[in-house]
């Protein structure tokens, strides 16, 4: 199993990731449709992803799309965030 990166780094790249395919995390927090623990979990699930270098590449480049690369290891949470978004 591959370490798990920089906290810090991967807070991050999930902002980048959730607003580059319009999802409001911080607004999902808010509503409660996510909690501290799906937060932590996302992070944590960015942080063991394998396609670190790819994700800033795409993000660096202006990546924009409907849900994540299938790559990205919140792609499936971060789709479903945004249909429940777009819904309320």
């Amino acid at each position: 199993m591959k370490p798990l990166g920089p906290a810090r780094q991967h807070y991050w790249l999930l902002q980048d990731m959730a607003k580059a395919t319009d999802v409001d995390l911080s607004r999902a927090f808010k509503t409660g449709t996510i909690d501290n623990a799906d937060w932590a979990d996302l992070v944590t699930a960015c942080r063991g992803c394998e396609w670190v270098g790819g994700c800033q590449r795409w993000l660096q480049n202006g990546g924009a799309a409907e849900v994540p690369p299938k790559p990205c290891r919140n792609r499936a949470r971060l789709a479903a965030l945004k249909i429940e978004q777009e819904l309320a």
